[in-house]
């Protein structure tokens, strides 16, 4: 199985893992190597992340007002 197809992480998992490599790289414990895997890794998670992100976005702005796909509109509390 290649990384393209593994299974990511939930939000809060990959966030946690996020949250431990910056933790390592910050550390300078790591060589060139392991910070360049630990690294590329980040960038997975974060892209990972900011989708999940947008599609809860898209999920929001739909139920708000699922008739205008194009923005939001206000939250209106009845009062």
């Amino acid at each position: 199985m290649t990384k393209k197809t593994e299974q990511l992480p939930d939000f809060e998992e990959a966030l946690k893992e996020l949250e431990a490599l910056v933790e390592q790289l910050e550390s300078g414990d790591l060589n060139l190597d392991q910070s360049l895997k630990q690294f590329q890794r980040g960038i997975e998670l974060t892209r990972h992340c900011q989708g999940v992100l947008e599609q809860a976005q898209q999920t929001v702005e739909q139920l708000i007002d699922p008739e205008d796909e194009g923005s939001a509109a206000p939250f209106d509390t009845g009062d």
